[in-house]
């Protein structure tokens, strides 16, 4: 099945393609064969986001308003003041994806009384809720959230509601009446996820069952184990998928291994005899993402400038803390439409494109989209809106900003674990990540310039001798270009210069040695 049975497909078609093999396991979502999301887990990586652990405070820094959390890690934890204590209205937005408020009765209390009740040594039960980026150590809180398909155990609050995204009046009130008859214990709160709406009261019952059992499980942990120690860890990726991913929407479920393949037939079958249906073994000789045309998709998603339909382009840079996005009309000829139509034409696929590549890419803090300018206020609306409902399929948390006098589209979207491309490659060895090396002019003027520098600081010297090394690509542009320059040099300070390539060497390195002793005058080894 290829690329034109792709074609063939009805326009709704929805399916979970998961390469697993023994050093990661791919996940790509495909609806109608273009790829919408895409996931990856390394077997000799570990995930540690969600996980929850008992850990040894530190120290405490109150200019941070933050306590250092010893989880066994290499890094330590970062923990907020306002995350120490179990907050259930908080909880209730960071599970059902709005704007997190960092309001806590926590931002109240002096630093006196944060180190009376969390000296450093205190013992305490943490969450993962970011992942080690760069130089940074993990971000934990105290608010802990266990997730079931239907629900969500929030242990420490009284907390019971539904998810906001479950926005039908009639289904939202039936959900609460269930949930208050479930036999939950004192001191664990509820929310109920979006995959129960239009569900029974029974999946609910025996997805509040698993939950438990986990945590009794967790709390048996923290007792008996000493810190600092993993206490949960949150499932691998093959049981999320099915957790979070297998909803009514979704056609299918194909992979290529056969031992997974029971295993989520297994766990798909806890939920239903019809998900248990949906998922297939690939047992085809093509590698599962040629077969299903993802692996060219992922190829072309992951590139710094992505085409759009319209014949326009996104160029998206990717930074430490934020994400720079130009939109281009390239090759756009407004398809008879007016200037200011095809503008919009091309804006609108862009910001469609864009909340596509932040998904497939995994990245997020603080994105800027420098957009095509548009003078019509109400062009501008339209795309604003069309991005704000783009997001909505985002599982990330969002905020977007309308657009601003600039033309520029801002918003911020949560960061939990570094992004595909910071965990897929490294930087290149010989550019260091700049993406650019020297010209040889400009390698040529430096040297030049060092030359002129040690020849004048060694004038009336007995010995005015240099050699100097350089790479062969420098070496030419010196011969046949820069040579009377050289020579200029030479006479200018009654010295005498030869030159000596290495291939061996960067095309920036150049070493300046003493004629004579072969003392090293001047080098940039750290090119």
């Amino acid at each position: 099945m290829g690329l034109f049975s792709f074609l063939r497909r009805k326009k709704s078609d929805r399916e979970i393609i998961i390469n697993a093999e023994s050093v990661e396991t791919r996940v790509a979502v495909s609806e109608s064969g273009r790829l919408e999301e895409f996931l990856v887990e390394h077997a000799s990586k570990e995930r540690i986001v969600g996980s929850i652990f008992k850990g040894r405070i530190q120290n405490l820094e109150h200019e941070l308003q933050a306590a250092f959390v010893n989880i066994g890690l290499n890094k330590n934890a970062f923990l907020h003041y306002w995350d120490m204590v179990p907050d259930g209205e908080l909880q209730m937005e960071i599970e059902e994806g709005a704007p997190r408020r960092r309001q806590s009765r926590w931002k109240r209390i002096s630093n006196d009384e944060v180190e009376k009740r969390f000296p450093p040594g205190t013992e305490i039960v943490v969450q993962v809720t970011k992942g080690a980026i760069g130089t940074k150590g993990p971000r934990v809180t105290a608010n802990l959230s266990l997730p079931g398909r239907y629900l969500v155990m929030v242990p420490g609050t009284k907390l019971k509601g539904v998810s906001r995204k479950i926005d039908d009046d009639q289904e939202r009130h039936r959900l609460k009446k269930t949930l208050a008859r479930l036999p939950t214990p004192p001191g664990v709160g509820l929310i109920v996820r979006t995959a129960a709406g239009g569900g029974r009261q029974s999946s609910l019952v025996r997805d509040l069952k698993g939950l438990l059992d986990v945590w009794n499980n967790l709390q048996a942990a923290i007792r008996d184990k000493p810190a600092p120690c993993c206490v949960y860890r949150e499932p691998d990726i093959v049981e999320r998928v099915v957790r979070d991913w297998l909803t009514e929407d979704v056609d299918r479920i194909v992979i290529d291994n056969r031992e997974h393949f029971e295993r989520i037939r297994d766990l798909a079958g806890r939920i239903s005899r019809q998900s248990r249906s949906r998922v297939y073994l690939y047992e085809g000789e093509a590698p599962i993402f040629e077969h299903y045309s993802v692996e060219r998709q992922i190829e072309a998603a992951f590139r710094r400038t992505v085409a759009l339909h319209s014949g326009g382009a996104i160029v998206l840079d990717e930074t430490e803390a934020l994400i720079a996005i130009d939109v281009n009309t390239g090759r756009h000829k407004g398809r008879g439409h007016s200037q200011e139509d095809a503008i919009l034409e091309v804006n609108t696929e862009a910001v469609e494109e864009v909340a596509r590549q932040l998904r497939l890419r995994n990245i997020g803090g603080i994105v800027v989209i420098d957009l095509i300018d548009m003078k019509s206020r109400k062009h501008q609306q339209a795309v604003y809106r069309t991005m704000k409902e783009a997001l909505k399929r985002d599982r990330a948390r969002t905020n977007v900003l309308p657009i601003s006098e600039l033309g520029l589209l801002e918003m911020t979207r949560q960061r939990v674990e570094e992004s595909l491309s910071s965990s897929l490659n490294t930087d290149c060895p010989y550019c260091h990540g700049r993406g650019y090396v020297k010209s040889a002019l400009g390698t040529s003027v430096e040297i030049q310039r060092q030359i002129s520098a040690i020849m004048r600081k060694r004038r009336g010297a007995v010995a005015r001798k240099l050699q100097i090394v350089v790479h062969p690509t420098v070496m030419e542009r010196l011969r046949r270009e820069d040579e009377q320059f050289l020579l200029d040099i030479q006479k200018r300070f009654e010295g005498e210069l030869a030159f000596k390539s290495d291939s061996t060497k960067h095309m920036e390195f150049f070493a300046i040695h003493d004629g004579v002793t072969n003392e090293v005058l001047f080098s940039n080894k750290d090119r």
